[in-house]
């Protein structure tokens, strides 16, 4: 009796990841020479919804996307990987399809690498934007706070208070975070107390300007969301967040902060890589650019 022919790589069945998919999700994030990120993956898996395609050889997963959904109105798109193994067989563009066509008519944004860019364009994606990623130790070269967050002697402009957050800041995080981002992440919001090593608000006379969260990346530290009235407001929560760990720092920067990239220059972080933003059903990212500095990560804009 013959059993029955295995089926083509890109007839493989799409399944819904879950937390049970934390390993095989961070041994393919190992396999592409990205970092394993199992905290990460718990985020996402946990406040997005992940889809996966089982490697035929039974030997983990042979490719991974994520979908991190804002209300009705938004949907991040992330975390597109596939093995090194299965490569230029059809698998992300499978992937990708199969997420557009789940999501409906909900607009799509995402951060899309130099190799990724050519398959998101044929999906009808548009870039409206980059990003710039810099990593390293932070030294504080050209700040006008110290680390603590208060201002150095030498500093010309007023001060700019920032504290951890508390339990009750919630509510404040999201109005602040809703006309910057541009669609409502309460969901994601809400984890990121216990996803953070750090959260750090900004405040103004009793009223938040700013937040930042610091999150473990293998061994360096990601600062991100970044959200901030002006690039002081910014410079004085990559300082306090700093200030709590020794290790490297990495932030991806929306391209059109020039002046904070170029402060984080000055404070030791060197250029590491770049990302197109790329939207998919609207002429660009909804939202105040001027206030966004960073995204959480890459998988969730």
């Amino acid at each position: 009796m013959h059993s029955p022919s295995p089926l083509p790589l890109v007839e493989l069945p799409i399944r819904r990841l879950n937390r049970g998919d934390l390993v095989p999700c961070a041994d393919l994030c190992d396999d592409r020479g990205w970092p394993r990120d199992e905290h990460r993956w718990g985020l996402l898996l946990s406040a997005g919804t992940g889809y996966g395609i089982d490697a035929p050889d039974g030997k983990g997963l042979a490719a991974t996307c994520l979908t991190m959904p804002y209300g009705s109105d938004l949907t991040a798109v992330g975390m597109l990987l596939v093995a090194d193994r299965y490569g230029r067989r059809g698998l992300a563009r499978r992937l990708m399809r199969h997420v557009m066509e789940a999501v409906g008519d909900t607009p799509l944004i995402l951060y899309a690498t130099e190799q990724g860019q050519p398959l998101y364009e044929d999906l009808g994606f548009s870039p409206v934007g980059r990003a710039a990623r810099v990593g390293g130790h932070f030294g504080a070269g050209g700040s006008d706070v110290s680390p603590s967050g208060s201002p150095s002697p030498s500093a010309s402009r007023p001060s700019v208070t920032t504290r951890p957050a508390a339990a009750d800041d919630l509510r404040a995080l999201v109005r602040l975070d809703l006309p910057v981002f541009g669609a409502d992440r309460t969901h994601l919001l809400a984890r990121l107390p216990a996803f953070s090593d750090r959260l750090q608000v900004a405040e103004e006379h009793g009223e938040l300007i700013g937040y930042a969260a610091l999150w473990p990346s293998g061994q360096t530290e990601v600062v991100g969301p970044l959200i901030a009235r002006d690039t002081a407001t910014a410079q004085a929560l990559v300082t306090a967040v700093a200030a709590t760990t020794d290790r490297p720092l990495r932030i991806d920067v929306e391209g059109r902060h020039k002046e904070l990239l170029g402060w984080l220059a000055e404070s030791g972080l060197e250029p590491l890589s770049r990302t197109t933003v790329m939207t998919h059903g609207i002429p660009d990212l909804p939202g105040d650019a001027a206030r966004r500095f960073a995204p959480l990560t890459l998988a969730t804009g």
